[in-house]
């Protein structure tokens, strides 16, 4: 922290007042100049997060990405400003402001105040419903957008609840490779991939394409910082799988046929684990 104070002072950013020392913030485009050390010779928070985030940079990392709650938005400025006085480049830092989540149990809103002290703590809400439907709740919708957290469907086994669903068309693919070995038969991926040109039903040309599309879905989501798109993508394909599932046979007779079949729904659920993973949920075997 003073090495970050040491640069600025040196840089000439830096001033006295009322036994503190201040950061010249309205240079750099900030609506007031800010303390950083106070007249106690205590460090603020404010000096605390110039310090972090010089020493992030200095690191060499090339993109800063902070998290912060929406009632934050007005120390954005203050931030970049101080990285701009120390001479790096403020838009390496990016920002993203969330709302607050609410919690409904039993169709009732969760009571919450930080103020009186009454709040579910993460560690808690992760106890009750699980990491996986918390994590994957948690970015079904873009940061800066309401979330209303159903608790009870959230622990629910059922198709309306997304992480349930795309976990169960993953688990669904593992039991189809299960019966697999249960019946003597075998899967052969180059057959299958010679054979391709069979799989011509409607339910598994949609299945292609949506396959074909998750390289670009991945590489937005990654670009403009919004994870919800591989959520939603994940829900839609699983969709996709649990309607060619229930429609058709996958263990039939005709070896060809078999052969793309597995083909298409294990590239499925490659698919369906990898996207999981990126989001931080487990893709079960089974269910």
């Amino acid at each position: 922290m003073q090495k970050a104070i040491d640069r600025l002072q040196a840089a000439g950013h830096l001033y006295e007042k009322a036994g503190a020392l201040w950061f010249r913030s309205t240079g750099f485009g900030d609506e007031k100049d800010r303390v950083v050390v106070r007249d106690n010779v205590q460090t603020t928070y404010f000096a605390s997060d110039i310090a972090y985030h010089m020493n992030k940079l200095e690191r060499g990392y090339d993109r800063v990405i902070d998290v912060w709650g929406a009632d934050h938005h007005g120390y954005v400025p203050r931030v970049k400003a101080a990285l701009t006085a120390l001479g790096d480049d403020a838009d390496k830092l990016d920002v993203l402001l969330v709302q607050f989540a609410i919690l409904y149990r039993s169709g009732e809103k969760v009571q919450m105040s930080t103020r009186s002290g009454e709040f579910v703590t993460l560690r808690e809400l992760r106890q009750e419903v699980g990491n996986d439907a918390a994590r994957f709740f948690y970015v079904m919708r873009k940061c800066e957008q309401h979330l209303d957290f159903d608790l009870d469907l959230a622990k629910s086994q059922s198709a309306n609840n997304p992480v349930y669903y795309i976990q169960y068309a993953h688990a669904r693919v593992c039991s189809v490779m299960r019966q697999l070995k249960e019946k003597g038969l075998h899967w052969d991926r180059a057959n299958g991939e010679a054979h391709a040109r069979q799989l011509t039903e409607p339910h598994e040309q949609d299945l292609l394409v949506s396959l074909s599309r998750y390289p670009e879905i991945v590489e937005a989501a990654a670009i403009n910082h919004e994870p919800h798109h591989v959520a939603h993508y994940l829900r839609d394909l699983a969709n996709e799988l649990h309607t060619y599932y229930n429609a058709h046979q996958f263990l039939v007779e005709d070896d060809a046929l078999r052969h793309a079949r597995l083909n298409l729904i294990n590239a499925t659920r490659q698919v369906l684990a990898n996207g999981l993973g990126l989001l931080g949920v487990s893709a079960p075997d089974s269910m």
